[in-house]
């Protein structure tokens, strides 16, 4: 362990802390996705409520895109724990307010407030490994936590549907008072890192220079990741299987490809930077090929589980890219950026979709067109990695 506070060491029990945080913003949206057509239903009678309701579902990615620099930006000067304990109490709190309200643009700004608060859960308690671990301690535990994050959703999914059935299209908004109890365990065990004094002395500028290339494939990432993770019916659906309960077993396995290449990332963390980012980009090339070229369910299903295991591979390691070339006084505003760029590609990635389709000629030649760009991106990646300088290690 590095971060310590005087005698304060950091342990298992702090890193599994700060990952039961990182479930958080997950849980802000994969715990609602049973009940959406209970509130499409619901809510039919308002003007725009198709597009409005799935709004209400997804707009706190776009908050966490766009505040999470802040929210680091905001730990780098007041402390990381301040700031992790305040948004886990926001989150309990405001995130359960649907379960009681009616009006539904009420609704949505309830779920844009907790977008702000997940950026600021999402980025400080990522930075807080950081500052807690070193090396490769601390790539380990960054890999654990995509694993831990991608096996929730799966879990998350089943408890927001089993809260629907008893409790209607609100239940699921019950599930976000779990933040209260960590906010308590968070107060209790976690403590300030030692790099709140060197923040205090000297101000650290972000290296913008050598984090925008890295914040830039970053987005491309995210729209790789979370197109498959959206587009699962329809690419499923392809093979003439509409069935809910097939479909819902493909968006399972989805999630423990995620899990399965954050575990494979963790056994090759020492070549953390562009090879690992190609090895990433030709398994989702390989995946959203097969996808887009084989005609049953089987081989649809194993095709996209493929593609999101390379997801798995690069999300850590471009995380692990990241922390290494940060200095530990600006982790904070750095992890922010990073966190800020990911979610900003899955916002963006089914309106790229959307608007793909129609110019493409469908869903199967997107897919197809993105295997294109992801076998392209792997090569670059391949010839960067063969002049990469050293990595910086904070």
């Amino acid at each position: 362990m590095s971060g310590a506070a005087g005698t304060q060491v950091a342990s298992t029990r702090h890193a599994v802390l700060l990952i039961l945080t990182a479930i958080m913003p997950t849980m802000g949206i994969v715990a609602l996705v049973p009940v959406l057509p209970m509130l499409l239903r619901e809510f039919a009678a308002v003007p725009g409520s198709a597009v409005l309701v799935p709004v209400a579902l997804t707009i706190p990615a776009l908050c966490i895109a766009l505040f999470s620099p802040v929210a680091g930006a905001l730990s780098d000067r007041f402390g990381r724990k301040p700031v992790l304990l305040l948004s886990l109490l926001v989150y309990g709190v405001v995130g359960t307010l649907p379960f009681l309200l009616k009006d539904l643009p009420a609704i949505i700004a309830a779920r844009a407030v907790l977008g702000l608060a997940e950026a600021a859960i999402m980025t400080v308690s990522t930075a807080m490994l950081g500052d807690y671990f070193e090396g490769a301690r601390r790539e380990r535990w960054i890999s654990i936590q995509m694993a831990a994050v991608s096996l929730s959703a799966i879990a998350l999914v089943a408890i927001g549907g089993a809260l629907g059935e008893a409790l209607g299209s609100r239940g699921p908004f019950l599930l976000y008072l779990i933040a209260l109890p960590i906010a308590v365990a968070v107060a209790a065990m976690l403590f300030e890192p030692v790099q709140r004094a060197a923040r205090a002395v000297a101000r650290v500028r972000l290296p913008l220079g050598t984090m925008l290339p890295i914040l830039l494939i970053t987005i491309a990432v995210g729209i790789l990741f979370y197109t498959i993770i959206v587009q699962v019916g329809p690419i499923i659906e392809r093979s003439g299987v509409r069935s809910p309960a097939l479909i819902g077993l493909a968006a399972a396995g989805t999630n423990l490809g995620v899990a399965i290449g954050s575990i494979v990332f963790g056994r090759l963390k020492a070549h953390a930077g562009p090879r690992l980012l190609a090895m990433g980009l030709a398994l989702v090339a390989i995946g959203y090929a097969g996808t887009a070229l084989s005609p049953g369910f089987a081989a649809i299903t194993g095709f996209a589980i493929l593609a999101c295991i390379g997801s798995g591979v690069m999300l850590p390691n471009m995380l692990a890219w990241v922390m290494r070339r940060l200095p530990a006084a600006a982790r904070g505003s750095g992890t922010g950026a990073w966190t800020g760029a990911f979610f900003l590609g899955q916002f963006a990635a089914p309106l790229i979709t959307t608007l793909l389709e129609p110019a493409t000629g469908g869903l199967a030649q997107t897919l197809l067109l993105y295997t294109g760009l992801a076998l392209a991106g792997a090569v670059a990646a391949l010839l960067a990695g063969a002049r990469a300088p050293a990595p910086i290690s904070a």
